[in-house]
């Protein structure tokens, strides 16, 4: 299993699908595990049933808990389903992410603990790669996609919580272009990981 963690605007959502069809095209039979936590979409339907949004619904630690759920729901799919299936495992985001929503968020030191001990079984990625970025080249990716928002305060706490918990993740610098990164996962994969790349 190959995990590629990151702050929001770091680009591991477009790598993972590059890592992906990849190593589709030398042969492998691999499985793409998008694992987002939910939060764009508990947004759009606590305003479209409660006409607010969902930290004014849940409170900001039932948000953590639901968003904390719905990604240990989509880890655990995709985990199951390339197991059952012989696939490589490709994951977009992973249960570090979760500590790190959890952290940033205020979650407390109880779900700090229930999501540690929740995702702890889980298993270790092969390959854990934190797409390191510069929070305000993170910002301007975000601002220009024009889909969300995110504060660069959020991004600098984030990149922090990042490089502190996801203690064994090789880093790639994110803010490089999106074919250098791309190569940089590949070189990894070749140098770093069990996966015959051919």
């Amino acid at each position: 299993m190959i995990a590629l963690v990151g702050i929001d605007g770091s680009g591991k959502t477009t790598q993972a699908v590059r890592l992906t069809e990849a190593l589709r095209a030398s042969g492998h039979r691999v499985r793409y595990g998008p694992n987002p936590g939910g939060r764009r979409w508990l947004a759009r339907a606590s305003r479209r049933l409660a006409g607010t949004d969902p930290v004014r619904l849940l409170g900001r630690r039932g948000l953590l808990a639901v968003e904390s759920t719905l990604r240990w729901l989509a880890i655990a799919r995709s985990l199951l389903a390339a197991n059952l299936t012989g696939r490589i495992s490709v994951m977009d985001r992973y249960s570090v992410c979760q500590r790190v929503s959890v952290r940033v968020h205020g979650g407390g030191r109880l779900l700090s603990r229930l999501v540690h001990l929740a995702y702890s079984m889980f298993p270790a990625p092969d390959l854990l790669i934190l797409l390191d970025i510069d929070p305000q080249v993170a910002y301007q990716r975000i601002e220009h996609r024009g889909t969300d928002h995110e504060e660069l305060s959020y991004l600098r706490a984030t990149g922090a919580a990042y490089r502190e918990l996801a203690e064994n993740a090789v880093h790639i610098d994110g803010g490089l272009t999106e074919d250098e990164v791309a190569q940089a996962v590949w070189k990894l994969l070749l140098t770093q990981s069990d996966v015959d790349t051919g």
